[in-house]
């Protein structure tokens, strides 16, 4: 049986580094450069130099990395883009995976 105080560090060790998650931008044949550009500005708050960058990632790669957070926060622009997306006619997606 663990102890009390190895119960708290391991509780200490998750609430200080809750897993991390990735979230991608997916490229599609449809949604403009422009729109993606936006988003990832709005949405994920780059500047756009690094917004282009990453559009230009997505379209080459087919995919790309707009950043890395908990998970409810992942969650969250993972169904934004999804909102804004459909909002304005793109079939724009994006996914998150642990980092």
């Amino acid at each position: 049986m663990a102890t009390q105080h190895e119960h708290s560090t391991q509780l200490e060790n998750i609430l200080e580094h809750p897993k991390q998650y990735n979230v991608f931008l997916l490229n599609d044949d449809y949604t403009s450069m422009d729109f993606v550009v936006d988003i990832l500005m709005k949405l994920f708050r780059k500047n756009f130099h690094d917004a282009h960058r990453i559009m230009i990632e997505v379209h080459q790669n087919g995919r790309g990395l707009c950043g890395v957070y908990p998970y409810e926060v992942a969650e969250t622009k993972v169904h934004q883009v999804s909102i804004l997306a459909r909002e304005n006619g793109f079939p724009l997606k994006a996914i998150m995976e642990e980092a």
